[in-house]
């Protein structure tokens, strides 16, 4: 499991404000006699720490914590389809690279015209994809769907071709040449850029497909 890397962060304004007014205290004390401005002082020193501490409070409960990731099972890998025309090769090679890099897919899949063209990331022991309902709604409609926590849908089962374990799912057709499927390591982690993101790189490995099988 991941830690909040904000956890720190969010905690500072609490850490800062009672270490403020406990200093505040100590100072009080051993004061033997106070003025007025060291009086007026006093006053707005509390104020602030207390604003501190509010802050701090408040940020405990806005802030949202990162969701959990773990390691997908599986052995990490990189396949693809023998019979591919090298343009074909490249570019699958070109959008999964950047697809596993800069987003928080582990694992993934190209599937099309009823073959699987690419396997790369973390991979399951079964290679073969059979398309269940999802997955043939996806191929139909050309419409993606993204299932934020794999693990609350019946329709889980279908995705065995994935890690096990496997957080998150994104479906994203591939033109009408197919679907590209992803498999995230933590739920609800995919943003909308990241979806727009995808669907872009699906159009271009669309027009790769269409114009080279």
């Amino acid at each position: 499991m991941t830690t909040d890397p904000n956890r720190v962060l969010r905690r500072l304004p609490i850490v800062v404000g009672g270490l403020g007014a406990i200093l505040l205290l100590i100072n009080r004390l051993l004061t033997p006699e106070l003025t007025q401005s060291q009086s007026r002082g006093d006053v707005l020193g509390v104020i602030l720490s207390a604003v501190l501490i509010l802050t701090g409070l408040i940020w405990q409960q806005v802030q949202p914590r990162s969701p959990d990731s773990v390691e997908l099972i599986g052995e990490e890998g990189f396949i693809l389809a023998p019979d591919l025309p090298e343009a074909v090769k490249t570019e699958l090679a070109w959008a999964s690279h950047l697809l596993l890099t800069n987003t928080v897919t582990r694992s993934l899949i190209v599937f099309s015209q009823g073959k699987v063209l690419l396997r790369r990331g973390i991979l399951a022991t079964k290679s073969e994809v059979t398309p269940g309902p999802i997955l043939k709604r996806v191929l139909e409609t050309q419409k993606a769907v993204y299932l934020v926590a794999l693990k609350v849908y019946p329709g889980k089962v279908e995705f065995d071709y994935l890690p096990e374990n496997t957080q998150g799912v994104i479906c994203q057709p591939i033109g009408n040449q197919g679907v590209l499927i992803l498999a995230a390591n933590a739920p609800r982690s995919y943003t909308k850029q990241d979806e727009k993101w995808i669907a872009g790189i699906a159009d271009k490995l669309a027009v790769t497909l269409s114009s080279n099988l």
